[in-house]
């Protein structure tokens, strides 16, 4: 997909000291510096332990104790329509899974084609209530031919892009293979002014309580990241008719000009209060955005900085990235867990220590980790609201 760069906010406090009339204490107390949480990352291995080549991993989820991931459609063909399985611990992959196939019902339907070829799979859900089952989002449709006419006549009022946004339910099979089994297409009013960007569409999900299915536009007709719920209900998945897509009335940062797409997204809700939130990933910002649910406080922003091992006596034992490029989050018991999606076209400024240089080459990803923090959810040290 395509990726904006990322927008460099400079502080005008320094600018405005000269003339002004205050001192400059007073100017640093009115714009403090923003606190950094440093997020350390691990290079992801094959099995063999070879770096992990160019999968450019889309979502994260937490699986039986293990993490999942799949690959867009901009990744090596190789590593594309398959299951990524990882050790948390050691960021090392499962032997490598089967190729998705297609169910007798989604082969049948209007979107067999896409889905058999190459689909930009962006998003990743594992069904805490099923083990076999897994959701996930298309996004970029555009290198796939037009619907026929009948499949187009039926599919057309979208509310965004010409080709429709699909959710798929996948499904294991005791065999270990995965396996396509439902397919629906999501409808956006009109009024939602979602806007027609096959590049910048629907990028993160998360599965809340009651079934509720949040997904994470990147930007919408006017520049802005939206958050969009859809009701998994019984019977969901037997339709094949449009879902309806409804706004939950969640606050987001405003953040004014600029690109601050939301590119992963996760459901939490903190064992020592009611309140559930989503963790949002601002991508282009290297922020991690806590979204209350209810909608009754404004979002929290968690500047972080992403470093990257060097595996080098000549260098230090990690630097800071430049572009880190989050695209998936998820959290199993009091650890955030993220995985990157190597940025093609600026990943090699990541480049500090020349060893490092083949590593970004081969646009190998990496996974991070950080501790869940009580503030981020206004809970004291001792467990208590604040």
């Amino acid at each position: 997909m395509k990726k904006i760069v990322k927008s460099v906010l400079v502080t005008s406090a320094l600018l405005t000291a000269a003339c002004s009339d205050e001192p400059p204490e007073a100017i640093k107390q009115a714009a403090p510096e923003q606190a950094v949480t440093v997020v350390n990352g691990q290079w992801i291995t094959e099995h063999d332990g070879s770096l992990m080549h160019d999968p450019q991993p889309s979502g994260l989820s937490h699986w039986q104790g293990k993490l999942v991931t799949i690959s867009d459609n901009s990744a090596d063909p190789a590593q594309q329509r398959r299951l990524h399985i990882l050790d948390p611990q050691t960021a090392s992959l499962a032997p490598r899974t089967s190729k998705f196939r297609l169910g007798s019902q989604v082969r049948r339907s209007c979107f067999s084609a896409y889905l058999a070829d190459q689909p930009d799979l962006e998003a990743l859900v594992a069904d805490p209530q099923d083990p076999q089952v897994f959701y996930s989002v298309t996004e970029d449709a555009t290198r796939t031919g037009a619907l026929s006419s009948r499949c187009q006549s039926r599919y057309e009022n979208t509310g965004s892009t010409d080709y429709p946004t699909l959710l798929v339910r996948l499904e294991r099979l005791d065999s270990g293979d995965m396996v396509m089994t439902r397919v629906r297409p999501l409808q956006f009013a009109l009024d939602l002014q979602v806007g027609d960007f096959p590049n910048d569409g629907i990028e993160g999900m998360a599965l809340g309580a009651d079934n509720t299915l949040y997904l994470a536009l990147e930007k919408d007709m006017a520049g802005k990241a939206r958050i969009f719920s859809v009701q998994m209900d019984d019977g969901f998945w037997e339709s094949t008719d449009f879902a309806n897509v409804e706004e939950p009335d969640i606050q987001l940062p405003d953040l004014g000009e600029g690109n601050h797409p939301v590119n992963a997204l996760e459901y939490y809700s903190p064992a020592s209060q009611d309140e559930a939130y989503l963790l949002a990933v601002a991508r282009n910002d290297d922020e991690l955005w806590v979204l209350d649910i209810s909608g009754n406080k404004a979002a929290k922003r968690i500047k972080m900085d992403f470093t990257a091992p060097t595996h080098s006596d000549e260098c230090q034992s990690s630097e800071v990235m430049d572009n880190a490029s989050i695209e998936g989050i998820t959290v199993i018991n009091d650890t955030v867990w993220l995985i990157n999606d190597p940025w093609k076209e600026n990943y090699l400024k990541n480049v500090q220590c020349p060893a490092t240089q083949s590593r970004y080459k081969g646009m190998a990803p990496l996974l991070f980790s950080t501790p869940l923090k009580p503030d981020w959810f206004g809970i004291q040290a001792s467990g208590k609201d604040a």
